[in-house]
């Protein structure tokens, strides 16, 4: 079996589950659609708490995310697929999301910079933010806007670019300066 059909097997497998076990459907919902916003007002919380440590892990987080998201748009270019309910027949699709390349998946970019980010800087919540970067990722298979290839792509780009912004960014004397002023 090629890695394609692979995908496409495991994508039904998740899928499928919300079909047999549609209870689930609104939490898996509110986590692919909504989550987005805790993520906000928490990054918006560590940064006017003014200590410098939850700064500097703020704008590690963002820079992360910067350079992530660009490699995810060179990935994008050098592989292309539509999103599952456009592709493959009876998804089990939860919410509206316009056709467009979904590879790789923008919000598990987004949740695994910014979450990873975090963990590296507040390592007694790792679990925490760890399950909930992967719960966003598993929630865009199951409504169905997102193969696993697409989802584990954008997770292992993230999780490379924020250990490196992490070592890099606080390591930038500017920086260390503006953010003491």
């Amino acid at each position: 079996m090629d890695i394609s059909k692979i995908n496409v097997e495991l994508f039904r497998f998740i899928n499928d589950i919300g079909k047999e076990y549609a209870f689930l459907n609104s939490t898996f919902i509110f986590l692919a659609e909504y989550m987005v916003y805790i993520l906000a007002l928490l990054t918006i919380l560590f940064w006017f708490s003014r200590k410098l440590s939850n700064r500097m892990m703020v704008i590690s987080a963002m820079i992360s995310f910067m350079l992530a998201e660009i490699l995810g748009k060179i990935a994008g270019q050098l592989h292309s697929n539509k999103q599952p309910f456009v592709e493959l027949p009876h998804v089990n699709q939860l919410i509206e999301k316009t056709v467009n390349n979904s590879f790789p998946s923008d919000h598990t970019i987004l949740f695994f910079s910014f979450c990873v980010t975090f963990c590296i800087f507040h390592k007694r919540w790792r679990y925490i933010w760890i399950s909930l970067a992967f719960l966003v990722g598993l929630s865009r298979v199951w409504v169905g806007v997102h193969y696993p290839a697409d989802v584990i792509v954008g997770a292992l780009i993230s999780t490379v670019c924020a250990y490196f912004i992490a070592i890099m960014v606080p390591r930038l004397p500017i920086l260390k300066k503006r953010l003491l002023e």
